[in-house]
This record gives C-alpha cells, sequence and structure tokens, in this order.
C-alpha cells in the first residue's frame, strides 16, 4: 500500500502564508482522501507492488488521478519551507544560464501559475536534455509523462489557498516563491545531473532509476499491510 508521509513541517509553521486551518483541509482532507482511494484501487491489482512514481507512469483513469495526486501533493509540501532562502551553486548558475537570471524566473513561474486556467500545478522542471523549463500542468497531471524532473511545484487547485486568499492566486504564487524549499530543489538537482537523466529517454518498469530517485526524495517508500 502507499502510505500517507508526514507533513515535513508543524501544521501552523507556514503561517501567516498558508494557515494551520488551510493544512488542516488540504493535508488532512485533500492528500489524505487520495491516498485512501488509491489503495483501494489498486488492491489486488498489478499496481499493488509498484512503486507510487511507476504506478503513474504506467495507469490511467481513476488510478492515475489518484496516484498522481498523491505524488504532486507530497512534492509541493516537500517544496515549501518556513523559512525563505535561495538556490546556490550549481542549481543557481544552472537558473541563471537559462533563464538569465533568477528574477526571470520567479516571473515567468507567478505568471504561469497566474494565467493557468482552472485547477492544476505549476512546476520548475529539468527537461530530457538538461533544460530547466517552467511548466503548468492541468488537474492531476505532472511531468513524469513526458520524462520530465520536477524541481519544485506549486499547487494551485483553489482548496489551496482559498482560505487565506479567496480569489487572489497571484498573491498566493507571490507568497509561496518567499517560501520554496530551495534545499528540497537542489537535492532534486543534483541527484538527476548525470547520464541517466540527461539525454536519454527513461524506461517505464519498476526498476526504472527516473522512478526510484523521484520516490527515494518524496520519501515515499513502500510499507507493508
Amino acid at each position: 500500500m502507499i502510505e500517507l508521509p508526514k507533513l515535513p513541517f508543524a501544521k501552523d509553521a507556514l503561517e501567516p502564508f498558508i494557515s494551520a486551518e488551510t493544512i488542516e483541509y488540504h493535508y488532512g482532507k485533500h492528500h489524505t482522501a487520495y491516498v485512501n482511494k488509491l489503495n483501494e484501487l489498486i488492491k489486488d491489482t498489478e499496481y499493488e507492488d509498484m512503486s507510487l512514481s511507476s504506478i503513474i507512469r504506467s495507469s490511467d483513469g481513476a488510478i492515475f488521478n489518484n496516484s498522481a495526486q498523491v505524488f504532486n501533493h507530497t512534492f509541493y509540501w516537500k517544496s515549501l519551507s518556513a523559512s525563505k532562502s535561495a538556490p546556490s551553486g550549481k542549481l543557481l548558475a544552472k537558473i541563471n544560464n537559462d533563464f538569465g537570471s533568477l528574477e526571470v524566473l520567479k516571473e515567468e513561474f507567478i505568471k504561469a501559475g497566474t494565467t493557468l486556467f482552472g485547477s492544476g500545478w505549476v512546476w520548475l522542471v529539468r527537461e530530457p536534455k538538461g533544460q530547466l523549463a517552467v511548466k503548468k500542468t492541468e488537474n492531476a497531471h505532472n511531468p513524469l509523462g513526458s520524462h520530465q524532473i520536477p524541481l519544485f511545484v506549486c499547487d494551485v487547485w483553489e482548496h489551496a489557498y482559498y482560505i487565506d486568499y479567496r480569489n487572489l492566486r497571484p498573491k498566493y504564487l507571490e507568497e509561496f516563491w518567499n517560501h520554496i524549499n530551495w534545499d528540497f530543489a537542489t537535492k532534486a538537482f543534483d541527484k538527476t545531473d548525470n547520464d541517466i537523466f540527461i539525454g536519454t529517454e527513461p524506461c517505464n518498469d519498476i526498476h526504472d532509476p527516473f522512478c526510484q530517485v523521484l520516490d527515494e526524495l518524496q520519501n515515499q517508500d513502500r510499507v507493508t499491510s
């Protein structure tokens, strides 16, 4: 079965950016419901022994929607930090090379989140050939199906911000930028900065290193029932 991961921070740690009330609903209700539904759907199927990332890359319909939402939410919590930080080292150099500056990346990211119609996600990803890019995905979709490596993500479904920001999604995105967990993004960047992930197309089985490193980053390991 897939386990609901623990939050990497206390429920009130992100206030006033995100309230404990929002966390209670977003993590305690929405994220938990996706985990429970996914476990119900994969019981006694071929997916029961797969990692979360492998399920996403080999499923469709309700199993895909629920597994992708479990992944997306876990990656979102990992992308957040209670304190403000900044990228450094190779990741910062890559941002400057591919976007021109960190400020340009911020502008592109907030614009992408503001202009995404309906519900979805905004990601900083590394493309299969190594280029960094801002991507937006609708509903449950995420970069895994395009062989893109996510570095961090912002949830722009309304339940992520409506209690605290009402309809002011741009304000929420601006505040999100001040709470990015750059340590997590750097870890994702460093772990995939090699020939296994750059310039080659990953396979799609349960031993795929692409899936393994994403599951490891999320601490989304299998548990016994």
